[in-house]
């Protein structure tokens, strides 16, 4: 048994944690995304399961996620760094704000309302599903990026949103460089740098975050340590990173070849779903 959960339900919820990691890992290289679209959908099915209350349950996903990009993330940008494919140039100006960013998005999870975490998800998740499935190479703010100032004001806004949705930053990022004429394989080389940036403050951002919940919430095994330190579930983070670190690679080198569009609409399709999930939860809740 695992946490008082019979053996057949656990070896499910095990399999699904492994199985969720391997893609979340081909599509942070395919995307260059931490794949927390991915891993904050499968971890919010398993903490209700585990009966983590729904008060704790979305920051546990969020800050889960964030440390399971941390070893996704920095397979990912080495393939592609080693490809030659990522802009560093860019990666040094965003550095500062999007840590700060994610400091301050810690900070807000620690006080805010469940209802924001599946708010902000929804938000991001689903504007970023509109430009995959219906973005035209015509829609742009520019031909060329943006002044530093307004590039540290963005880097700032992605961190906080990250953050908040437990991500890497790859979807907002490689949203905003497409918007600014950058081509999409360099976006998305970029885009996964910015997971390392954004995971790793994040994840001791939410541990900090949590760190109280545990007191809170005694019965409620899945937030125990040594299970869990905060927001960040100990399990979760084992089990997805054992898969997701080795199919992270894979994901950066299909990222060369395979049509871009197929795997965007399917991208898009998904992340609508899992908006349409979050929306009814936030109807019945």
């Amino acid at each position: 048994m695992l946490l008082d959960i019979p053996a057949a339900e656990a070896a499910w919820l095990i399999a699904a944690l492994l199985a969720g990691g391997a893609l979340t890992g081909v599509l942070a290289g395919v995307f260059g995304v931490g794949g927390g679209a991915v891993a904050v959908p499968i971890l919010y099915e398993l903490f209700r399961i585990l009966g983590v209350p729904d008060e704790a349950r979305m920051p546990l996903c969020i800050g889960t996620s964030l440390a399971i990009i941390i070893p996704t993330s920095l397979r990912s940008f080495s393939t592609h760094y080693k490809r030659g494919a990522v802009d560093m140039s860019i990666l040094k100006v965003w550095a500062v704000p999007v840590v700060l960013g994610v400091i301050a998005g810690s900070f807000i999870a620690r006080y805010a309302p469940a209802d924001l975490f599946k708010l902000v998800f929804i938000g991001v998740a689903g504007i970023s599903a509109i430009k995959l499935l219906f973005g035209r190479d015509s829609w742009r703010l520019g031909l060329d990026m943006p002044r530093r100032g307004l590039m540290r004001l963005y880097g700032g806004l992605i961190g906080v949103l990250s953050s908040l949705m437990g991500i890497g930053g790859g979807q907002l990022s490689s949203l905003f460089m497409t918007f600014y004429n950058r081509p999409i394989h360099q976006a998305v080389a970029t885009s996964s740098g910015l997971g390392v940036i954004i995971s790793i403050p994040g994840a001791l951002g939410y541990i900090y975050a949590g760190w109280p919940v545990a007191a809170q919430f005694p019965n409620v095994a899945a937030l125990q340590h040594p299970l869990a330190l905060g927001y960040v579930s100990l399990i979760g983070f084992v089990l997805f990173s054992i898969t997701s670190v080795i199919t992270a690679p894979m994901g950066a080198n299909l990222a060369h070849r395979l049509n871009k569009k197929r795997l965007e609409t399917a991208f898009g399709v998904f992340l609508l779903l899992i908006c349409l999930r979050f929306a009814v939860s936030l109807v019945l809740s």
